[in-house]
């Protein structure tokens, strides 16, 4: 079965400060790395939805996240 490609998203994070934050952690940034941490910023922020409207609010509070 082939792989279906991945639908792109807009970007929810700003890259040079996540690029800049992993440099003076003396680190480098690999060239799928953002892409990786947006992807989870948008499941971290589905979940948080969720927990919300489950708890019939139409706003996300912190301890939804």
């Amino acid at each position: 079965m082939a792989k279906q490609k991945k639908q792109q998203r807009e970007s929810l994070i700003v890259a040079s400060k996540v690029k800049a934050y992993i440099r003076d952690k003396k680190m480098m940034t690999a060239s799928d790395c953002l892409d990786a941490i947006n992807d989870r910023l948008y499941q971290i922020l589905d979940c948080a939805i969720a927990r919300a409207k489950a708890n019939k609010r139409a706003t996300v509070r912190p301890q939804d996240i």
